[in-house]
């Protein structure tokens, strides 16, 4: 039943429950205040009674220290009694219990409902008469019209308390529908939401403007991730296309002349097109990642070391004056960028290899630490330079686009894919950094890396 019940109630609207909600506390606490309200009007009565038969007995027992006779004095108001309740003055038996009896010597005052058509007050004061034996004064009033203004005024205010505890719940009903217009309006847009659009955002500074800005944050990530799979999808799409169309081609000449020389021939350019397909689909998942992954948190890498590092790894194999080499000019002293230390391996990987293959005698890899830049940051740059071709200036700045390829057959024959300087770039910006390419002083092309100094390689 309790399951049954609390499901029931969260199937509800926030909009009922929370005004089902306001008007049941407000009738708890409206009701606790007429029930209060009822008792401080009661009391309030029987207190300015209990004032008027106070003055009465104290001067009633004044009078009977003062030697005046018990039945001089008695009325039906005002009665005379020994300390058992007992009658002094004449009058019938009282029709006080012992328990009010007590009250009354104790100084308290106590009510009497009998008879049932009236209600009497009394109180007491206990003196001693001329011979020393204690009297007990009881003066008494009844209370006209108690009861029912007492009834009265507790239905008055119950029904008070439900009206205004109706009015709370409607009232909050009013005010929560109001407020719910912003979200309504937030779900009749994301409803029909184009890609690229966002939530109104309400003028309020509120809960509700909060939300739809970080729905709205939500949507542009959901945008991002979208573009750069479909960016991904096209570029796959498009850079797979001609490896596998080559390797399918290769393979159909292989089947139809099987010729033992042709076909070890064929295969070993199958095996080239595999190899160079293989590759690209690592370089296309690396880039994707890279776009899509938060930066983990940096640490100091020493840039010096990891040139160095580089160099040894890339050098090309070979005897001396057969083919390119790699050339350092670092600082005797570390570098530090803050990074992660796979990233900078990445980098360099990406620059140097770019510049192996398409040099003719030289690489040139140089640090420099330079002084603080205009926005207030110590930089350190990473000058890879090369005696090749050179990169016209018209590529210059779409050079680090993914696939983007200067001269396309001439980049093909070399085995690029055209993702390794878009990977690179990736890498140094996640991190505050930049890349630019620009012109060797060997007439080549310069590409640099520039990232944020880390503090204790100042």
């Amino acid at each position: 039943m309790i399951a049954s019940l609390r499901r029931w109630w969260h199937r509800r609207t926030i909009q009922f429950r929370t005004s089902i909600v306001a008007a049941a506390v407000a009738l708890i606490g409206l009701g606790v205040i007429a029930h209060v309200s009822t008792g401080v009007v009661s009391w309030l009565l029987i207190d300015s009674v209990d004032a008027d038969l106070q003055r009465t007995a104290t001067m009633t027992a004044s009078r009977l220290v003062g030697g005046t006779a018990p039945s001089a004095v008695a009325t039906p108001e005002i009665r005379v009694l020994d300390t058992s309740g007992a009658p002094l003055d004449g009058l019938p038996e009282a029709s006080l219990h012992h328990w009010q009896i007590d009250e009354l010597r104790s100084g308290d005052g106590v009510i009497d409902f009998e008879p049932p058509a009236e209600v009497h007050r009394w109180r007491g004061v206990v003196v001693p008469d001329p011979t020393g034996r204690p009297l007990l004064v009881a003066t008494g009033a009844r209370l006209v019209g108690f009861t029912d203004t007492a009834g009265k005024t507790g239905r008055l205010l119950s029904f008070g308390s439900i009206l205004a505890a109706a009015l709370v719940g409607l009232a909050t009903w009013l005010v929560v529908r109001r407020s719910l217009r912003p979200v309504e309006r937030m779900r009749v847009a994301a409803a029909g939401l184009p890609e690229g659009q966002r939530l109104p955002v309400p003028e309020a500074a509120d809960e509700i403007r909060a939300l739809a800005e970080e729905l709205n944050i939500m949507l542009a990530r959901r945008d991002a991730d979208t573009e750069r799979l479909r960016r991904f999808t096209g570029d796959a799409a498009h850079e797979l296309r001609n490896p596998v169309a080559s390797i399918r081609a290769q393979a159909e000449v292989a089947v139809m002349h099987p010729d033992p020389e042709l076909a070890h021939e064929t295969l070993q350019d199958i095996a080239h097109e595999a190899q160079r397909l293989s590759a690209l689909v690592e370089s296309l998942l690396a880039l994707a990642r890279a776009e899509r992954d938060t930066a983990a948190p940096g640490q100091p890498v020493d840039l010096v070391t990891a040139v160095r590092a580089a160099a040894d790894r890339l050098e090309p194999s070979g005897a001396p004056g057969t083919g390119p080499r790699i050339e350092v000019e670092v600082p005797a002293r570390p570098v530090l960028v803050l990074a992660d230390p796979a990233e900078v391996s990445t980098v360099l990987d990406n620059l140097v290899g770019n510049a192996l293959r398409y040099t003719r005698t030289l690489v040139r890899v140089s640090v420099f630490a330079d002084g603080m830049g205009s926005s207030g940051v110590y930089w350190v740059r990473l000058v890879v330079d090369d005696d090749g071709p050179g990169i016209p200036m018209a590529h210059r700045e779409r050079v680090f686009d993914r696939f983007h390829r200067v001269e396309p057959d001439r980049a093909r024959s070399t085995g690029g894919a055209g993702l390794g300087l878009a990977l690179a770039a990736e890498a140094v910006r996640r991190r505050g950094g930049a890349v630019r390419a620009s012109t060797s002083p060997d007439g080549g092309a310069r590409v640099e890396a520039r990232w944020p100094r880390h503090a204790a390689g100042s």
